[in-house]
């Protein structure tokens, strides 16, 4: 006859099991909501800049073709934005424009601003979690890419999705809210030995449905950007750092794997097209500098060092640590460390690590709050201790207004290519020959097209939509060579670089026009812009060399009007 098991042997063969379940609090909710609305603030403000820069150009011009066009230009270049240009797509086509194309950036770092903040909140307290949101919001480089018709604000938003994912997998429950702290129910306790918070485990390591969550979040945020990937690296940590049991390490391990299969496929594509970051240098110490002055709210003087001070603060923590010093270290230290070998880092390829240092650097203030509550015997639980960080993020903001301007500034950006079609419309007549050189200089034709109506592109052979590439397909040298012969008067748009003797193109159409330019033609005008440098040459008499008169005069009756002012 089998005897039920009771009393205190039963609860020997039973998990400590957390059974508090509560509403999510009205403190909770606007710990969340208040980050958000100022990351949305920040992102709106001066979003409309009067121009885009190339990158930018790529996407609206992609972005604007159909999906077959899009799929058939991924063979060939670009393959690792494919998906983002997909979303873009879908977004242009209510409205193309300039605003809207940043839109989507800055709803993401908005989201991004608020998952920062669940977060904290889950992690470790209300106060937290508002205070690390507004520190994000206000970072300047977070608000950079908030502005930036490119997928890195979306990723990053995805990986903050995915690590919020994460903590609650392994808390393994649920509260009333997605980031309520400590409102699950049915879960195991277990305290590790990292830090001084108790980590809870669920039994058999979580629910299903959240680590298949999880898994589909990055997933999702890896096809915006493949090198999301390395968020994985920190995930793992922070698994390795809490001791967690066979059960997650398997659960994580099926859906890490689930996401890194459905990015293998991209992967294998981009790596084909890795020229396209053979431009980038190998990172240094100054790379890591700058990387660190750009995670912190301030990147120089007091707020610098007093962020870097609560950063260091915050590793003692407790149970966050665990979680947020990976997410900010473990994707720069990876990607800067196979660039040794092959170089592919860039900040904006780890914006997404930027999540951890405000989380950081809130845990560091709020365990200084309370070590000085235990010294003084006052309370630290206060709304007036939450007010006074809300209150220190708001001056740092102040002290960083100068810098949060120039980055809406066309100035901050490498290039303009709406000045470079303005000075097409201002130069150029309808029917005069062009050149592109290289042909990437096409971008400014191709963003803003009403500076370039009607000019004759002599190189152009098959237009970027239908030859399946980002600039067209040009002509070969022979045909170069022949429609050359029947102008007398040329306009080229220069790439800066271009016209440096050092520079020697591959391409053999690339480099006709360059030996055309300098030795059958002689310039007679020039003006710059945005680092585009627009000349007029004509043809050089057999016997005269010809000169290069003053920049800005009028080359004659023929020529461009002279400039004004």
């Amino acid at each position: 006859m089998s005897v039920p098991v009771t009393g205190a042997r039963a609860a020997q063969n039973r998990p400590v099991v957390c059974t508090r379940s509560r509403p999510t609090s009205r403190t909770e909710v606007l710990a969340v909501a208040v980050p958000v609305a100022v990351m949305l603030a920040v992102g709106l403000w001066g979003l409309d800049r009067g121009g885009m820069w190339r990158d930018e150009a790529v996407t609206f011009q992609v972005a604007r073709r159909t999906v077959p066009q899009i799929w058939r230009l991924l063979h060939g270049v670009d393959a690792v934005h494919g998906l983002y240009y997909l979303v873009m797509h879908a977004v242009l086509a209510v409205r193309p424009g300039e605003v809207v194309l940043r839109l989507p950036s800055v709803c993401a770092a908005a989201a991004a601003a608020g998952l920062v903040a669940a977060l904290g909140v889950r992690l470790a307290r209300p106060r937290v979690g508002l205070w690390a949101g507004l520190l994000y919001a206000v970072t300047p480089l977070a608000g950079h890419y908030a502005q930036e018709g490119r997928s890195y604000a979306l990723v990053a938003a995805g990986a903050a999705g995915a690590t919020l994912l994460l903590v609650r997998a392994l808390d393994g429950g649920t509260g009333r809210m997605w980031w309520a702290p400590g409102g699950g129910t049915g879960r195991t306790r277990w305290a590790p030995r990292v830090g001084v918070g108790r980590v809870r485990w669920a039994p058999g390591g979580g629910s299903g449905r959240m680590w298949w969550a999880y898994g589909g979040v990055v997933a999702a945020t890896c096809l915006l950007h493949e090198l999301a990937v390395l968020v994985l690296c920190a995930h793992a940590i922070t698994l390795a750092l809490l001791r967690a049991p066979g059960a997650v390490w398997r659960r994580w391990t099926r859906a890490a794997g689930a996401a890194v299969a459905v990015l293998l496929p991209l992967a294998l594509q981009s790596r084909r097209q890795s020229r396209q970051v053979g431009w980038l240098p190998v990172p240094d110490w100054e790379s890591a500098e700058r990387l660190l002055r750009g995670f912190t709210a301030g990147p120089e003087g007091a707020v610098f060092w007093g962020c870097v001070t609560l950063m260091a603060v915050g590793l003692l923590a407790g149970r966050s640590t665990a979680v947020t010093a990976p997410v900010m270290l473990a994707p720069p230290a990876v990607l800067m460390l196979f660039s040794q070998v092959m170089p592919l880092y860039h900040e904006r390829y780890v914006l997404y690590a930027l999540a951890g240092a405000p989380l950081l650097i809130a845990a560091g203030a709020d365990l200084v709050v309370r070590r000085l509550a235990v010294l003084t015997g006052r309370s630290s639980r206060s709304r007036t201790v939450t007010a006074a960080g809300v209150l220190a993020v708001a001056l740092v903001f102040v002290q960083l207004l100068p810098l949060h301007r120039y980055y809406r500034t066309l100035a901050h950006r490498p290039d303009n290519l709406a000045a470079v079609s303005a000075l097409a419309a201002g130069e150029v007549r309808p029917g005069d020959p062009v050149l592109f050189l290289p042909a990437l200089g096409r971008r400014a034709a191709l963003t803003y097209p009403d500076g370039f109506r009607g000019v004759r592109d002599l190189a152009l052979k098959a237009p970027g939509a239908r030859s399946g590439t980002l600039y067209g397909r040009e002509v070969g040298p022979r045909e170069l060579q022949r429609r050359l012969a029947r102008v007398d008067r040329l306009w080229v748009f220069a790439q800066r670089y271009a016209l440096r003797s050092r520079w020697f193109p591959v391409d053999p159409t690339e480099r006709l026009k360059l030996v055309a330019v300098e030795e059958r033609f002689t310039p007679r005008w020039e003006r710059e812009r945005s680092g585009v440098t627009l000349r007029l040459y004509v043809r050089r008499p057999a016997a005269d060399a010809g000169g290069f008169p003053p920049s800005g005069g009028p080359p004659g009756p023929d020529g461009p009007p002279a400039p004004d002012g």
